[in-house]
């Protein structure tokens, strides 16, 4: 599904595979590839052995019922990652500098003839600040997070982190130079400038989703005049909420469009274009294929949202594996071994 970057579909080798364009291929496939086609469960064939998102979020793939249908779906963590973090440095710059507002004020001179004459007599309306020697909130330090907090350090402002997954290994590769928080918050308090690079997960914090946790509560922490960054996605902010912030000074920039703020004088909205980079595409399609091509051969999971990571030794050609996907239910086991039992299959080891 979707225009699939060459460089991944080559991952595929003619002898052994056969790649076609959903639309086009009347015969079930035994793998899917697909970036932000939103997958429909009854597009799901029996064949269908895995699933693979090129990207990060899986919002778009029926990833329950995959599970219950046994398949995995992966995902390509850190593939988009340069792409994402180079827009919320765009972005950082887009709330500190009016530059969006004068490209607009330059258009309309231009279309009166006066473009010329008003450009230096101007550029007092668009006067900004810089970001170096400002504080930066980033609010989840995986890839993309711990990436712009570097960079963010090299560009001399003062980061404030919070993660509470951060494991002790990813917390050693951050730069010495950030303070580490115990709260989003403790986070956010104090700082000029707030990114947002969790993922989403469906459900209240409340209910251990994320949906809106830029609510109220974390908004009151804000300074007046605070720059959120959004590039993670559009329902981790509460929209009623941001609404607030923005009417009293603070500015929002995003890649997520907000119907109750895309028209506010203060928010820089974009189409979704953090991932969208030739770059980004090709390593994603890349990893994907790889993914896909890991387990089909050789029935190793990595990057899964829905298994477990597994990498199983090499198997001799006569030997056939089988794994049995069961829910957490009392008696299952028992079920599974009477099961084996009547076919024959002894459990050697368990």
């Amino acid at each position: 599904y979707n225009k699939i970057s060459p460089l991944g579909l080559e991952k595929f080798p003619d002898e052994f595979y056969t790649v076609n364009a959903a639309s086009d291929d009347k015969n079930p496939g035994h793998a899917i590839l697909l970036r932000s086609h939103k997958l429909q469960t009854s597009e799901i064939d029996i064949p269908v052995r895995a699933i693979a998102r090129c990207g990060a979020g899986t919002n778009n793939v029926p990833v329950a019922e995959c599970t219950a249908m046994g398949i995995p779906v992966f995902n390509t963590p850190g593939a988009n990652a340069n792409a994402v973090k180079e827009l919320i440095l765009c972005g950082l710059l887009l709330g500190s500098r009016r530059i969006v507002q004068g490209i607009n004020h330059m258009k309309s001179l231009g279309e009166q003839g006066l473009a010329r004459e008003r450009v230096e007599k101007d550029k007092a309306m668009f006067g900004g600040r810089e970001v170096r020697g400002k504080t930066l909130a980033v609010i989840g330090l995986g890839h993309i997070g711990a990436s712009t907090a570097r960079d963010a350090t090299n560009m001399g402002m003062k980061i404030q982190g919070y993660d509470p997954g951060l494991s002790v290994q990813s917390a050693l590769k951050l730069p010495r130079e950030i303070s580490l928080t115990d709260s989003i918050a403790t986070a956010v308090t104090d700082a000029d400038y707030i990114s947002i690079n969790i993922p989403y997960i469906k459900g209240t914090v409340e209910e251990g989703g994320t949906h809106g946790i830029i609510g109220k509560e974390v908004m009151s922490h804000f300074k007046k005049d605070a720059v959120l960054l959004n590039f993670a996605r559009g329902e981790l902010v509460d929209s009623d909420a941001l609404k607030n912030v923005l009417d009293q000074g603070g500015k929002y920039i995003s890649d997520f469009p907000d119907d109750a703020v895309w028209n506010h004088e203060n928010a820089v909205l974009l189409p979704h274009l953090g991932a969208s980079t030739a770059e980004a595409e090709d390593q994603a399609a890349a990893m994907a294929a790889e993914t896909i091509r890991a387990y089909l051969e050789h029935g190793t999971i990595r990057n899964s949202v829905n298994f477990p990571t597994t990498d199983l030794p090499e198997r001799n050609a006569r030997v056939i594996r089988i794994t049995v996907v069961n829910k957490n239910i009392p008696g299952m086991l028992s079920k599974i071994t009477d099961c084996l039992g009547s076919a024959g299959v002894n459990i050697t080891q368990q």
